[in-house]
């Protein structure tokens, strides 16, 4: 059995529960924890993301959290 590799680093994380639903969704399906589907997305961002879409919606979130935190 191949062994699972360790994460190094914890760190606090606030999500929405949107987010954290969609997480939990890709970690299952993926056949992962939450932390382990967090380092797969950060360690392959440039091969996941739509470049061309990403600071477009970059830009509709950071107007949404603006909007929320007021």
């Amino acid at each position: 059995m191949p062994k699972r590799f360790r994460l190094t680093r914890r760190f606090p994380v606030a999500m929405t529960e949107d987010g954290y639903r969609r997480l939990k969704r890709l970690a299952k399906q993926a056949g992962l924890d939450e932390g382990e589907a967090l380092s797969f997305l950060f360690e392959n961002f440039d091969s996941v993301i739509d470049a061309e879409s990403f600071g477009h919606r970059l830009r509709l979130s950071n107007a949404e959290l603006d909007a929320r935190r007021r």
